[in-house]
């Protein structure tokens, strides 16, 4: 149940920080989708099946590896694209008109202006 619950708090927090505005909370917001999808991924596994793999003669109680194997991959691919993210806020700072604090009024009487002609 607190796996659940767990996977649920991880997936409201990303859906809402990806619907903000600003790159980092977008960037912040993904990590946590990556963090709850491996989280069902391994839920997906099976929970209650976590003996050793090769411990015993018994093999139907061994982990399963694939659930494992695709996190291990869904961990390379969320950090190449957090990577790439994080770049592209830093690259693009000085054209981001997306963040509030960035504006000045200058800005906005410009683009005003531009709009009305």
């Amino acid at each position: 149940m607190s796996l659940a619950l767990t996977i649920g708090l991880l997936m409201a927090g990303g859906v809402y920080l990806v619907l903000q505005r600003g790159m980092m909370r977008i960037i912040f917001g993904f990590i946590l989708l990556t963090h709850a999808i491996n989280l069902l991924l391994i839920a997906a596994g099976g929970v209650a099946r976590r003996d050793a793999p090769f411990f015993g003669g018994d093999t139907s109680q061994a982990a399963d590896p694939l659930p494992q194997a695709f996190v291990l991959t869904a961990i390379v691919i969320a950090f190449s694209i957090t990577v790439v993210m994080a770049t592209f806020a830093a690259i693009g700072r000085r054209d981001d008109d997306t963040e509030p604090d960035s504006l000045t009024p200058a800005d906005v009487d410009d683009d005003l202006g531009k709009a009305r002609s």
